[in-house]
C-alpha cells in the first residue's frame, strides 16, 4: 500500500519506537498524528514532523476515538501503529513470599493489551469505510507491538509477558475478522531495543544486554523497528502474522 498522502495513527509516538516509526512514514510521505499522554513531548514532536498531536490515553474508548477522527480529518486514514506500552517489572511473590498486587497486573495488561485492542478497533471502524486505496481493494494497515517476551519472558515479567502474549494471539483473528475490509493486521515483537525504558541503564548494562544478542551482537535500533513497519505496510502480502525482531535472541530465565 502507498504510504504517500496517507493518513497515520502512531500511539506512544512522543519517543521511542513509536517517534521512529512517526519520522520514518512522515519522510515517506504519510500525515502522521501522534497519540500520548499530555504529559509527553508529542506537541513538539508533531510539531517538528509536520503532523498532529492527539492527546490521550490509548485505553479511553473516547480519547481513542478522538484521535482517530483527528487522524481521519487530516487526510484518509490508512496507517495505525500501535507503540505505546509499560514494562513495570514484578513477580508473582516478592522477596518475602507476599502475592503480587493485582491491580499492578491489571495496570499494565490494560496499558499493553486492552489499549492496543482499544485503538485497533476504533481506527478499524473508521478505515472500513475510506475508499479502497490506489485503486485496490486496500483500506489500510494495522500494525501492533508485541514482544519477545510474549514466548520467552523472563522472572518478573508475567504481566509484560502475558500482555505481549495478548498481543500476538490476537492478530491472526483480527486480521481474519478484517480482511473482508481490506485491512491487513500484522505485529511486531522486537527483542531488545534502544528505547528510553533502557536509556536510564548504564552504558556498560547496556553493553552487556547487546553482547546477549547472536547477531548482530548488540541492542535492536528504533529506526530498524520503522523500517519494518514501513516494509509491512508497503508489502500487501504480509497479514495476520508476529516478526521478531531481534537478532535471534532467546531470552534466558533472569
Amino acid at each position: 500500500m502507498q504510504i504517500k498522502g496517507s493518513g497515520a495513527l502512531i500511539t506512544g509516538g512522543a519517543s521511542g519506537l513509536g517517534l521512529a516509526t512517526a519520522r520514518a512514514l512522515a519522510a515517506a510521505g504519510a500525515h502522521v498524528t501522534l497519540l500520548d499522554l499530555p504529559s509527553s513531548a508529542g506537541a513538539e514532536m508533531a510539531a517538528e514532523l509536520g503532523g498532529t498531536f492527539a492527546p490521550g490515553d490509548v485505553t479511553s474508548p473516547e480519547d481513542a476515538a478522538s484521535a482517530v477522527a483527528t487522524a481521519n480529518e487530516n487526510a484518509p486514514l490508512r496507517i495505525v501503529v500501535n507503540c505505546a506500552g509499560i514494562a513495570p517489572p514484578a513477580k508473582v511473590l516478592d522477596r518475602d513470599g507476599t502475592p503480587a498486587v493485582l491491580a499492578d497486573f491489571e495496570r499494565v495488561v490494560r496499558m499493553n493489551l486492552v489499549g492496543t485492542f482499544n485503538v485497533t478497533s476504533q481506527a478499524a471502524a473508521v478505515i472500513a469505510k475510506n475508499e479502497p486505496s490506489d485503486g485496490s481493494t486496500d483500506r489500510g494497515v494495522i500494525v501492533n507491538t508485541a514482544s519477545v517476551a510474549a514466548f520467552d519472558g523472563q522472572i518478573g515479567q508475567p504481566a509484560y509477558s502475558a500482555s505481549k502474549g495478548g498481543v500476538h494471539a490476537m492478530t491472526l483473528p483480527i486480521a481474519r475478522e478484517l480482511a473482508r475490509y481490506g485491512i491487513r493486521v500484522c505485529t511486531i515483537a522486537p527483542g531488545i531495543m534502544e528505547t528510553p525504558m533502557l536509556a536510564g541503564l548504564p552504558e556498560a548494562a547496556q553493553a552487556s544486554l547487546g553482547q546477549q544478542v547472536p547477531y548482530p551482537a548488540r541492542l535492536g535500533k528504533p529506526t530498524e523497528y520503522a523500517a519494518l513497519v514501513q516494509s509491512i505496510v508497503e508489502n500487501g502480502y504480509l497479514n495476520g502474522e508476529t516478526i521478531r525482531l531481534d537478532g535471534a535472541i532467546r531470552m534466558a530465565p533472569k
